[in-house]
């Protein structure tokens, strides 16, 4: 019977409040929790994406860069083909020069006079 009085004696109220305290510390801990998961992935995505990035860029420069002078190198240097791009590409130099004279406001050589050629 001592049994029965000492639970029927018992506060309800001071047990919700230590429940109430419980609820409260773990929510506490959740969000602490939670923000420590959101800057670690936060991180780890950062690290994935500028790897992803570099690979990429890595991937598509030397697909491009490879090729093109794999081909370059095997073109004889000797040849019509070889004189028609070189003398081309000179053509194509004095056109601009032409319609863009040095010293024009909408020159392109007036913008970035490094980049200007020899």
């Amino acid at each position: 019977m001592s049994d029965v009085q000492a639970n029927s004696s018992h506060d309800p109220i001071p047990s919700a409040n230590g429940t109430l305290e419980l609820v409260t510390k773990a929510a506490q801990d959740g969000a602490a929790d939670a923000r420590e998961a959101a800057a670690r992935t936060w991180t780890a995505a950062g690290r994935f994406m500028s790897r992803f990035i570099y690979t990429t860029c890595y991937t598509v420069s030397y697909g491009v860069v490879f090729p093109t002078v794999f081909l370059a190198r095997s073109i004889p240097v000797n040849n019509a083909a070889v004189r028609g791009l070189v003398e081309g590409s000179h053509a194509a130099w004095r056109k601009v020069d032409e319609l863009y004279p040095e010293g024009s406001e909408s020159s392109p050589d007036a913008a970035t006079p490094a980049l200007a050629p020899a």
